[in-house]
C-alpha cells in the first residue's frame, strides 16, 4: 500500500502555517538584544568533544506480536520507520525480561535429541533465511514475578510436588573453576507482610544442597532496599550436612516476625536430576522440588504461611539463577524475536553495523557463540554485542553475572577476538544499583562487578559498559521533570564512572524513552523537548552512543492519563499511521537539522545558557556542534511553559578573551507549541496542529538576539564571525 494512501496530514493546516511563518519569521526571532540574555558557547578547540551519528545516535528494534512483524517490516513502514533519521540500530533481546531460553535459529541440536528437550544450541551454518525467532518458556522456573505474560509462575511454591525449581548449572565448579562457595545460590520467600516464622520444611530434588543456611530480613524492603536491613540466620538455621528429601528444620524456639526468608546454598550434592547423568549439566547446582515455612503449635503441628498456587496468587519467591533447561512444547508463538536474516537484509539497519544481543542468564555460551558465528558467516556487520539484557530486574549477583559474562566473552572470541564485548544492560535507573553486601561490605552493583574482572585479569574483555534510560514514573510526571532531565543524565554517567568503570570504557544508552510505562506525556510536546534535552545532555557529558526507543510504529493504547504509545506513530490495530508524535518531530530536529548523518565525525562544545526561573532552575540547555566543514549548529531547549526568551548567542574561548557571533544567513527551525499540540480523547486521541517545525532563513548581524517560543526545541545553524 502507498504510504498516501494511510498517511494523513491536513494539507490546509500545513500550507498556512507556513506561508504565516515565513512572512513573520523575522520580526518574531530575529529582534534587538535590549534585554536579551546569553548563550555562551565555550569553542576552545581542546573542549570539544568528537562523535560521529552514524555511531552516537541510533534507534532499537524490540520484541514484536507475531500478528504484526509483517507489517512492520513492510515497504512502506519502514521507510516511515527511517524517516525519523536515527542512524544505527540495536536489536532488543527481550526473552530474558520474560524468563525464557531465545531460540534465535530454530535449526540446532537440543542435548537430548530423542526428547526434544535440554539445552538447545541454534546452527551456525546458514541455510534457509530466518525471518522470526522465538523464546521459551523454562520449566525449572524460581521466581514468580517478572514481565512475563500470563500463566508464569515459579515451581517453588506452586504446589505441584513433581515440578521443581533448578538453578542455573553454569554457576558451579565445573563451569566456572572456582569453589561453589564463591557463587552462593539463594532462594527468596517474600510473604507480603511480615509472619511469625520458626520453622521450614524443603521438599529438596536433585541435587540437593549438602551445606546451606535459612535466614531472615531485618529491615525495610529486601530487594528495593537491600542496603535498609541485614539478613540474619535463624538461631538453628544452618545445615551442614544435608541429606535432602523432606528436610524439616526448626529454626529457633520462639517464631521471628519478618516478611522474607532466605535459604543460602552453598556445597551441592552434584547428584543428578530427573533428566539423567548423559549431561552434567543436570548433576550440577541445585533443585527444590517445594518449600515450605510457618510455625509450630504448641501440640507440634506444623503451620504453613506460604501459600500454594500454579499462578501469580502463589506466596511468591525470587531466585539467584535459574536453569535454562526447556523443551521443544515450551515455545512460545505469541510474541515475535526478528530473524536475523530480515533484521540485517530489510533495510531497518540503515546499512550500519548493528548491535546484538546474545542470551546469558537463560542461555548456554555455545548458543551464543554459533549465533555470532552464523552472522558473520552470512555477512552481515555486528558493531558490539550486548551479553545478557537487565540481570538487575533478574536480582542476579554481580559476581553470578561475572563469572556467567567470563565463560560467555571467551566463547564469542574463541569465535571472533575483534568482537566488541559488554553490558550488563542495566534497567533505567537514576541512582547507583545496590544489592546486598559482600564479606567487604560493599553494595553497588557495577562496582562489584567491575571488581570481579579486574580481580581476574579480564579488564580487557569489557569493550563497553551499557544501560538503558527510562527516567520518570509514569503516573507522576509533571512539567517540572523536565528541569531535571540533563542533571539525571550528567549524574547516571558520572555515576558509573565512580562505579570503577575506565574512562576508555564507552557508555552506551541502548535503550530510552520518557518511561518505561505508557504515559501520556510521551504523545505530548513534553517529549520532544525531554528527548532533545536527554540526547544533548547524555553526549555532552561523555556518553558514546544514545539509543531512542522504539524506531516502529506500535499501535495507540491506554496509559496513565491518557492513550498514548511509546513510538513516532499515532497508529490503529493494523498499524496503519495517521500522524507523527512529538518525539518523531523532536527526532528529525537532533538527525536531520542538529547533526548529519553521513557527513562524519562533529566537535561538540560546551554550552550554557544564563536563564533560569525564580526558584533557580535552568530554563534553557543549549547544545552546540561544529559540523564537517565548520558550519555551527546550536540545539537550544527552552523548557519555560509560559514565556519565550530572546538569547544573545556568543561564541568564545575558555579565557573569555575572543568571541564570535552568527554571521549571514542562519537556518532557524523550530518545534514547539505553534507546530503541536495533543488532544487527549481516548482510542481518538491526536494531535492538532501536528506539525511540521517551523523553519526559516535568516539574515543575522553581529550580536543579534534570537526568540526561542515557549516549549520549544530550536536549531540555529550558520557561520560565525570574529568581533
Amino acid at each position: 500500500m502507498p504510504i498516501e494512501s494511510f498517511l494523513f496530514k491536513p494539507a490546509r493546516r500545513q500550507k498556512g502555517t507556513f506561508w504565516i511563518f515565513v512572512v513573520l519569521a523575522g520580526a518574531l526571532f530575529f529582534v534587538s538584544s535590549m534585554g536579551a540574555q546569553t548563550v555562551r558557547v565555550d569553542a576552545t578547540p581542546a573542549h570539544a568533544t568528537k562523535f560521529d551519528p552514524d555511531q552516537a545516535l541510533g534507534s532499537s528494534m524490540d520484541i514484536l506480536p507475531a500478528s504484526q512483524i509483517d507489517r512492520v517490516y513492510s515497504e512502506a513502514i519502514l521507510k516511515e520507520s527511517l524517516s525519523a533519521g536515527w542512524g544505527p540500530i540495536t536489536y532488543r533481546q527481550n526473552t530474558e525480561l520474560t524468563i525464557a531460553a531465545w531460540h534465535w535459529n530454530s535449526n540446532g541440536t537440543w542435548s537430548d535429541a530423542p526428547h526434544q528437550s535440554g539445552y538447545f544450541t541454534g546452527s551456525a551454518e546458514p541455510k534457509e533465511l530466518l525471518r522470526n525467532s522465538y523464546g521459551y518458556a523454562l520449566p525449572h522456573r524460581g521466581n514468580t514475578r517478572s514481565d512475563a505474560s500470563q500463566g508464569k509462575y515459579s515451581r517453588l511454591t506452586d504446589g505441584d510436588a513433581a515440578t521443581y525449581w533448578k538453578s542455573n548449572p553454569y554457576l558451579t565448579k565445573q563451569f566456572t573453576g572456582e569453589e561453589d562457595a564463591r557463587n552462593p545460590q539463594w532462594i527468596v520467600i517474600d510473604f507480603g507482610t511480615p509472619q511469625y516464622i520458626d520453622a521450614i520444611r524443603i521438599a529438596w530434588a536433585n541435587p540437593f544442597a549438602r551445606k546451606y543456611v535459612v535466614e531472615y530480613w531485618v529491615g525495610e524492603d529486601a530487594f528495593s532496599k537491600p542496603t535498609a536491613g541485614t539478613w540474619t540466620m535463624f538461631p538453628d538455621g544452618e545445615e551442614k550436612d544435608g541429606k535432602g528429601g523432606m528436610a524439616a528444620l526448626k529454626l529457633s524456639d520462639s517464631p521471628v516476625k519478618t516478611r522474607f526468608v532466605r535459604i543460602w546454598m552453598t556445597e551441592s550434592s552434584n547428584t543428578c536430576d530427573a533428566h539423567g547423568s548423559d549431561d552434567p549439566r543436570n548433576c550440577a547446582g541445585y533443585a527444590v522440588n517445594e518449600v515450605y515455612a510457618g510455625n509450630f503449635t504448641v501440640s507440634g503441628e506444623f503451620i504453613d504461611a506460604i501459600t500454594h498456587a500454579p499462578g501469580q496468587n502463589q506466596t511468591a519467591t525470587t531466585v539467584s539463577s535459574t536453569d535454562p533447561w526447556h523443551t521443544a512444547a515450551d515455545i512460545e508463538p505469541g510474541r515475535v524475536q526478528t530473524g536475523f536474516d530480515l533484521f540485517f537484509t530489510s533495510g531497518i539497519t540503515n546499512k550500519l553495523p548493528a548491535m546484538i544481543p546474545v542470551s546469558l542468564i537463560y542461555g548456554t555460551p555455545e548458543d551464543s557463540a554459533a549465533e555470532v558465528a552464523y552472522i558473520e558467516l552470512r555477512g552481515y556487520p555486528i558493531s558490539y554485542v550486548e551479553i545478557g539484557e537487565e540481570p538487575d530486574g533478574k536480582k542476579t549477583s554481580p559476581e553470578d553475572y561475572g563469572a556467567l559474562y567470563l565463560q560467555w566473552a571467551t566463547a564469542l572470541h574463541r569465535v571472533d577476538p575483534k568482537l566488541k564485548l559488554g553490558g550488563p544492560v542495566f534497567e533505567g535507573v537514576n541512582e547507583d544499583i545496590k544489592v546486598w553486601p559482600d564479606a567487604r561490605g560493599k553494595t553497588s552493583w557495577l562496582g562489584r562487578f567491575v571488581d570481579y574482572l579486574r580481580e581476574r585479569g579480564r579488564m580487557r574483555d569489557l569493550a563497553f559498559v551499557s544501560f538503558e534510560h527510562y527516567p520518570f514514573e509514569p503516573c507522576e510526571i509533571n512539567w517540572s521533570d523536565l528541569y531535571r532531565e540533563a542533571d539525571l543524565v550528567k549524574h547516571i554517567l558520572q555515576m558509573w564512572r565512580d562505579d570503577g568503570v575506565p574512562e576508555n570504557v564507552p557508555l552506551i544508552n541502548t535503550e530510552s524513552n520518557v518511561s518505561w510505562a505508557l504515559t501520556s506525556p510521551m504523545t505530548e510536546n513534553f517529549a520532544a523537548l525531554w528527548l532533545a534535552d536527554s540526547v544533548g545532555a547524555f553526549l555532552s557529558n561523555g556518553g558514546a552512543a544514545y539509543y531512542h526507543s522504539p524506531i516502529q510504529p506500535e499501535p495507540l493504547r491506554s496509559g496513565c492519563h491518557g492513550f498514548s504509545t511509546y513510538g513516532n506513530f499515532v497508529a490503529n490495530e493494523k498499524l496503519e499511521i495517521s500522524q507523527h508524535t512529538s518525539q518523531y518531530f523532536a527526532s528529525q530536529m537532533i538527525n536531520l537539522e542538529w547533526v548529519k548523518h553521513g557527513a562524519g565525525m562533529h566537535e561538540l562544545f560546551p554550552a550554557e545558557a544564563d536563564v533560569k526561573d525564580d526558584a533557580g532552575h535552568t530554563l534553557i540547555t543549549a547544545y552546540a556542534v561544529k559540523r564537517p566543514g565548520g558550519e555551527w549548529s546550536l540545539m537550544l531547549i527552552n523548557k519555560d511553559p509560559s514565556n519565550a526568551h530572546a538569547l544573545k548567542i556568543e561564541f568564545g574561548d575558555s579565557n573569555g578573551k575572543s568571541k564570535a557571533h552568527f554571521s549571514g544567513p542562519v537556518s532557524m527551525v523550530t518545534f514547539g507549541e505553534e507546530q503541536y499540540v495533543w488532544h487527549p480523547e481516548g482510542p481518538k486521541s491526536h494531535a492538532d496542529p501536528d506539525g511540521p517545525p517551523m523553519t526559516s532563513k535568516i539574515n543575522a548581524k553581529n550580536e543579534g538576539t534570537f526568540t526561542l517560543p515557549k516549549a520549544s526545541v530550536t536549531v540555529l545553524r550558520g557561520k560565525i564571525t570574529a568581533e
